[in-house]
């Protein structure tokens, strides 16, 4: 995963902060015990996020005790107590990093060369749950045949990432998975691609690395992409926010959804405007413009 999925701090509420603190607590618990310690290094927010989701989407309560951990030993800290689905997405998280690294390596990123610290938990996911390690290999495969074909079509290239995310939601769902969670997952799939070609936008067009909105809009700067390109821009990410929340509404939830609700209807929004305007207040004065 890449980091990007988190809350709109401001409008959570004091127990869904709670929640989610332990949500990423407990997570990192998990990825330790089912893929050994080093693993833990790779954990993310958006993880937690599934973690969340899909917990609650499975009817499956997450059991919170205070614990101490490595970081925090001094003082215990609400923790969301190991579980099949959690370990099971801890095995994901694990996957993920280390064929990320692999790819990173192919497209000589430095950060590549570190691929081989994480290959011991990558055999430990490989063993519990291999159908997890087979999903995303056969995204990272398709993803890559899209990018030696230079592809052009911003829709075509999201399209293994969100197909990976769908089937590893349903994967980890089982009987509770439905058209609205698949088509959910599905859409945060395709978000993550975006968000993730967007943030490194400037950096891929420097390197000469594949980047689907460079080859869409042809800028070689992310701010002239969206000067000229704002208004197919918003339309692209509305659509898809749209879509969200309609897949959102038609999702039956077991426990309390405001936590889940947050994050994607309000976080992964304004983690967008920050990523297609910034953050300056030139940034916000064009958003404003455009909106």
């Amino acid at each position: 995963m890449f980091g990007y999925i988190s809350p709109d701090s401001p409008y959570l509420f004091k127990k869904d902060e709670i929640l989610y603190k332990a949500t990423y607590c407990g997570m990192c618990k998990s990825i330790g015990g089912g893929c050994g310690g080093f693993a833990k290094t790779a954990l993310t927010y958006d993880i937690a996020f599934m973690s969340a989701l899909l917990h609650n989407a499975a009817n499956c309560d997450m059991k919170i005790e205070k614990r101490r951990c490595g970081l925090h030993w001094i003082k215990r800290r609400p923790m969301a107590l190991p579980d099949d689905i959690s370990v099971l997405l801890g095995c994901v998280n694990t996957v993920l990093a280390y064929y990320k690294l692999l790819d990173d390596k192919v497209d000589g990123d430095k950060k590549g060369a570190f691929a081989f610290l994480y290959k011991r938990g990558f055999k430990r996911a490989l063993k519990r749950h291999p159908e997890v390690a087979e999903i995303i290999k056969e995204s990272i495969d398709a993803q890559r045949e899209l990018e030696r074909a230079d592809c052009k079509i911003i829709d075509a290239a999201c399209e293994p990432t969100a197909l990976m995310m769908q089937k590893l939601s349903r994967y980890c769902l089982k009987e509770y998975a439905t058209e609205h969670t698949d088509a959910l997952c599905y859409d945060i799939g395709k978000w993550v691609y975006l968000a993730d070609a967007l943030d490194d936008y400037d950096k891929d067009v420097k390197k000469g690395r594949y980047n689907v909105l460079f080859n869409a809009f042809g800028e070689s700067e992310k701010a002239q992409a969206v000067e000229k390109n704002g208004e197919e821009i918003n339309f692209l990410f509305n659509a898809l926010f749209a879509d969200m929340r309609a897949h959102l509404a038609g999702i039956k939830f077991y426990f309390n959804h405001d936590l889940t609700d947050n994050i994607i209807l309000r976080g992964i929004p304004l983690k967008t405007r920050k990523l297609v305007f910034g953050k300056c207040g030139e940034g916000k004065k064009k958003e404003n413009e455009q909106t």
